[in-house]
């Protein structure tokens, strides 16, 4: 009990030691995105071909997204719980061991044909979507309020090595997966897996002490800032709603490209590309985003989120079938928009959420995202199979731009 009241008094009196104690809590946290990066991109890339290809119905390739998406949901609440009891380090590496054995559980029901376990695992295997999303929480923990947009994008740009490197890998793997008599699709949910398991087991060994208990011991964030930050829940609701439409768009639109494609005969490397490019845009814009963010300020960044998807949108409709650049460039657009609502709302979000309820009330908000993703997920195969990729794209777009509207009234409410 000594040595632990000692330690924690280090970090509430020397800003020394609290600095050093961020930058180690961003170096762990960022080593694991690497591998949960990897493991996120290389399922989401196959996840819809592989559904398609045991269902045996293109209407229900959207089933994949809405089942793991759906899982995150389940998987963020329970995350978000289990940091706020016992820290991020135990929260985190579980979230990420239930993600390993969904992506094994796919792997046995590729194998054996059985659609039941199928369904099954690719809902644990959501658990590491949701706990890839809440490690950026765990960067801002013991940042200040004015560099909070650079923290959650430390961690996300980092996300971008192994989800560029996960669906490049995708052609390796399936012929890694044939050499072992295993269906081709299942070699990147093996990939998946053992990636996971490897980001569990970093944060298990090296998160400590824990940022976000010792978060808790700091004095609160100092005025004005903390307080404008905090004027009641519309600042909560407005981050929410704008990562919530973000990630409804985005994942209705990337889960029907991989679809789309393989129906005008790109094949599993075209397809690879276009995605790993996707998620790229997804993360590798947070160099320059967090900068922004904390500069330029939440809500124009925000608004700016909407504008990108519909110009995503537009793009991805209008781009001949054959054309892979220009499906590529929208893929860009559309994980450029997802990014620039990510980062701004996840601001918006621990601004306002005092630290004592603060894990909690992010596992609540990223479960409505996860939800958002696997409505997304369920729609974009139905409305596809009724209508085209290009009216699912235009709708995308169209419903991107309820941001703009949403958080400049929740915003001006919170500031009043």
């Amino acid at each position: 009990m000594y040595t632990r009241a000692v330690t924690l008094t280090e970090y509430v009196d020397n800003p020394e030691a609290r600095l050093a104690l961020h930058q180690r809590t961003l170096s762990v946290v960022m080593a694991s995105q690497v591998f949960s990066g990897a493991g996120l991109a290389a399922g989401v890339t196959v996840g819809a071909l592989l559904a398609e290809q045991m269902l045996g119905a293109s209407a229900l390739s959207g089933l994949p997204a809405a089942l793991y998406t759906g899982g995150s949901a389940v998987a963020a609440l329970t995350v978000g719980r289990l940091s706020q009891r016992l820290g991020r380090r135990v929260g985190l590496a579980a979230g990420y061991a239930a993600g390993a054995l969904g992506g094994a559980g796919v792997v046995a029901a590729a194998a054996l044909g059985n659609v039941a376990l199928l369904l099954v695992s690719l809902l644990v295997y959501g658990a590491g979507t949701a706990t890839n999303l809440q490690a950026r929480y765990a960067g801002a923990d013991l940042s200040g309020p004015g560099r909070r947009g650079r923290a959650v994008s430390s961690v996300l740009v980092t996300t971008t090595v192994g989800a560029v490197i996960g669906p490049n890998l995708v052609a390796a793997t399936g012929r890694g997966a044939e050499h072992f008599g295993l269906p081709a699709l299942a070699g990147p949910f093996a990939l998946a897996a053992v990636a996971y398991a490897f980001a569990g087991v970093i944060l298990f060994l090296l998160l400590r002490p824990d940022p976000l208990l010792i978060s808790r011991t700091l004095p609160p964030d100092p005025a004005p800032a903390a307080t404008e930050a905090r004027r009641g829940s519309a600042s909560v609701t407005a981050g929410a709603a704008t990562m919530v439409l973000t990630q409804l768009v985005m994942v209705a639109v990337m889960t029907m490209t991989p679809v789309h494609m393989r129906a005008h005969g790109h094949d599993l490397a075209a397809t690879g590309l276009v995605i790993s490019l996707h998620i790229a845009a997804m993360y590798l814009p947070s160099l320059f985003t967090g900068i922004l963010v904390d500069r330029i300020g939440r809500v124009p960044i925000a608004v700016a989120s909407g504008v990108t998807l519909l110009a995503a949108g537009i793009v991805s409709a209008t781009a001949p079938d054959d054309s892979v650049p220009l499906l590529a460039l929208a893929l860009i657009l559309l994980g450029l928009g997802w990014n620039l609502g990510l980062v701004s709302g996840t601001a918006m979000i621990t601004d306002a959420a005092p630290v004592e309820r603060r894990a909690r009330i992010q596992g609540n908000v990223d479960l409505c995202i996860a939800l958002a993703g696997a409505g997304g997920g369920i729609a974009s195969g139905l409305v596809m199979s009724a209508t085209s990729y290009a009216t699912l794209s235009i709708i995308g777009g169209l419903l991107a731009l309820a941001v703009i509207p949403f958080v400049v009234v929740r915003t001006r409410r919170a500031g009043a």
